[in-house]
């Protein structure tokens, strides 16, 4: 980005900025916190960056230190939006055109030609530049009065098209402040505590990762990280879009941007300044506000075409009727203004609304593409299923005399030495059952086979049956049967011996999320055709899962590399295809797909590389996501639908004489004022609860429908 002087006066600079829409927000948040500085304000459109001081040549050497060190993106403050024009040019022409009703003809003539020459230049530079465009319609229509010396209606129609144009760039700023309202401006300073104990202040810039910053109640905390000590209540509603505030305490992970609303946190910073969270939702905030969708670029083209039919039916009226005013009615109306601005506001208002219940969308783009998904691709982990098995069996041979409360406490009393997954879950069932744990001498780790210790003078082996089968020789003969039922549920299994003997086995599963088959249904009830995962697991076990979840398709025995493959192919069958996923390894296939959409605690890579980010961990974002893009594409179409067709009315009337250009003006700039407004009040009223949820699946259904499965 460069950065130069383009005017200066000896209270106010201007600059030009090559890239005003993504670093003017940045500039500004540098500049405007300085002394002597009184405003700052970005033209994104022109791609310029005004700032008014105080004259103080020591303000203006700050400001040029400070435009060339722009902010970090989540130091971006809510007030440096662009503003659009300023009312103070609405109030001076609508003073022109009061004017112009008493002041004598000479100077009336003098005023009214200086209030008019903007527009005409404006207009002629637009169509050297860029051709027709409703600029020029603009100035056409205003300088037909003109010639003519109507000026009172020049006068008018220019503080129509002044009133009009402030409306529509402070609606589409409104529009801008919805989204940036959830960017939190960092703090300042951060306390943290040193390694004597004590307390000390800190600027933000110098935190690093290790160190022990310190929340109280009303602290917006400023690091993500794990709480080292203390207890409180967060709120995570501008984070994660979950209005109720949650306890933290010991070992519980914390979000940047969460505030504490009771209590006092010792927080070890595992992420600080541009990896926060914070910091990430910056990013895509202001990533989405430069970047069009494509229904955006297809509003402005269809507009800029219709330009052409004003202007078509304006010289018809005229050659037909030799009548000016009739030809400054037609020039008055144009279709470009409600479309051009109406559909990136709407966009932009579904994408605070996605925001609010925990979904970041990077771009209008993926907003729009959301709605034409026909096909949902899953990676199987962390996204269908929690990254944790859950026990589902427990077997004992009938000569056992070992109930399966005393099978499980002796297993979770030595599993809970280890960190494997499978033991894991033993040991949290026996948790929360209660279990007491049994006393037993040290055990003894088999890295890849199992672990073994003495138990009231037993050994005791817990393992795969590779292990327990080939080196410790215990028989599988009575438990053949109840180990072939479990693989073909596609099963795992920890077998227990004791003395040499089988004393037990038990079944455990992928823990699958309580809210994925009603999220499924919900998406196959907004139109997705076909939903599919993508899984290594073998084919017994990945068909277990597809029954329950009513997969159309599943692939199993799949590489991490063959997922970006299987995306490529759905494409190849014309598919538009969305895939969700949270690994390293699925940030290839994340880009692949039409829509890459990546769970809150993905990899680097797969949040770099996604679409969208969930921000809670849950699945109801997809049904949400589904219906928020069908709802403002239909809104768009609907906009769009009004403004032909409101405006070819006015239109038509004015071509037959039966408005004059002052009202064809008031006409149509409500019309514009309206869809607006429409546009912009998208984002209340039909949104849920930030913590609405759909209802949890309590109990794993028999299959209802099922497609093929691979």
């Amino acid at each position: 980005m460069t950065i130069r002087i383009v005017h200066e006066t000896p209270t106010r600079l201007r600059f030009r900025l090559t890239d005003a829409a993504t670093m003017g927000p940045r500039v500004a948040a540098s500049v405007e916190s300085l002394p002597g500085v009184t405003s700052v304000r970005v033209n994104a459109p022109a791609k310029t960056l005004v700032v008014h001081h105080d004259g103080d040549r020591r303000t203006r050497t700050g400001i040029l230190r400070a435009v060339n060190h722009p902010a970090p993106p989540d130091a971006v403050p809510v007030a440096s939006e662009d503003e659009g024009p300023d009312l103070g040019h609405v109030f001076v022409s609508g003073g022109i055109l009061l004017a112009s009703f008493i002041l004598p003809p000479p100077l009336r003539a003098l005023i009214s030609a200086a209030n008019v020459a903007p527009v005409l230049v404006r207009g002629a530079r637009k169509l050297a530049n860029r051709g027709v465009t409703v600029e020029v319609l603009d100035a056409i229509a205003i300088t037909l009065p003109a010639f003519r010396r109507d000026w009172r209606t020049a006068n008018f129609t220019r503080f129509l098209l002044d009133l009009g144009g402030h409306i529509e760039a402070s609606t589409s700023a409104r529009s801008d402040t919805l989204l940036r309202n959830l960017l939190k401006a960092r703090p300042e300073a951060v306390m943290i505590e040193t390694d004597d104990g004590a307390l000390r202040s800190i600027p933000y810039d110098e935190v690093t990762e290790g160190a022990r910053v310190v929340v109280n109640t009303g602290d917006r905390i400023p690091v993500d990280g794990v709480v080292l000590s203390g207890n409180a209540w967060v709120n995570q509603s501008a984070v994660t879009g979950e209005s109720m505030p949650i306890p933290r305490e010991e070992g519980d992970e914390v979000l940047s941007g969460s505030v504490v609303t009771e209590g006092r946190l010792v927080i070890v910073a595992e992420r600080v300044g541009d990896t926060t969270t914070t910091a990430r939702i910056s990013r895509y905030i202001l990533d989405g506000l430069t970047d069009p969708s494509g229904i955006q670029s297809e509003s402005h083209r269809l507009a800029d075409r219709r330009v052409f039919i004003t202007l078509a039916s304006g010289a018809s009226v005229f050659a037909a009727t030799r009548d000016w005013r009739r030809l400054e009615s037609v020039f008055l109306v144009d279709y470009s203004c409600a479309v051009k601005f109406g559909t990136p506001i709407a966009v932009k208002s579904a994408m605070y609304r996605a925001a609010k219940e925990g979904c970041l969308i990077k771009s209008g783009r993926s907003l729009e593409t959301v709605g034409s998904v026909d096909t949902v691709v899953f990676d199987k982990t962390g996204t269908l299923t929690h990254n944790t098995l859950e026990v589902t069996d427990i077997h004992r041979p009938t000569d056992s005399d070992l109930d399966d409360a005393a099978l499980l406490a002796l297993v979770a009393s030595l599993a809970e030495h280890t960190s494997h997954p499978v033991a894991a879950a033993v040991v949290d069932v026996a948790r929360r059952r209660h279990l007491a744990h049994i006393s037993h001498e040290e055990v003894d780790f088999l890295v890849g086979h199992g672990i073994g210790s003495h138990v009231k003078g037993q050994t005791i082996r817990i393992g795969s049956r590779h292990y327990l089968e080939e080196h410790e020789g215990v028989s599988f003969a009575s438990a053949e049967a109840i180990i072939e039922r479990l693989a073909g549920a596609g099963k795992s299994m920890l077998f227990v011996a004791a003395e040499g003997r089988l004393i037990g086995v038990i079944g455990l599963r992928d823990r699958l999320r309580e809210e994925a088959l009603p999220v499924l249904r919900q998406l196959r009830e907004n139109g997705v055709k076909s939903i599919i995962m993508i899984t290594g697991d073998h084919e017994a076990k990945a068909k277990q899962i597809g029954q329950i979840l009513e997969l159309d398709r599943v692939y199993h025995d799949q590489k991490p590399e063959d997922k970006a493959s299987i995306i490529e192919a759905l494409k190849a069958e014309g598919r538009v295809v969305a895939f969700v996923g949270d690994g390293v390894n699925d940030g290839p296939a994340l880009m692949a797909a039409h829509v890459g959409i990546a769970m809150p605690r993905a990899a680097d890579i797969a949040r770099a590389t996604a679409d969208i980010l969930l921000l809670d961990d849950r699945l109801d974002g997809l049904a949400k996501l589904r219906g928020l893009s069908g709802e403002t594409l239909k809104l768009i179409r609907s906009n769009f639908r009004a403004s032909v067709g409101i405006n070819s009315a006015i239109m038509a009337l004015a071509v037959l004489g039966k408005l004059s250009p002052i009202a064809t003006a008031f006409l149509h700039n409500g019309t514009t004022i309206g869809i607006l407004l429409r546009a912009l009040a998208s984002n209340k009223g039909r949104e849920k609860p930030a913590n609405a949820r759909l209802a949890p699946l309590r109990k794993l259904p028999a299959p209802s429908r099922h497609s093929t499965m691979n």
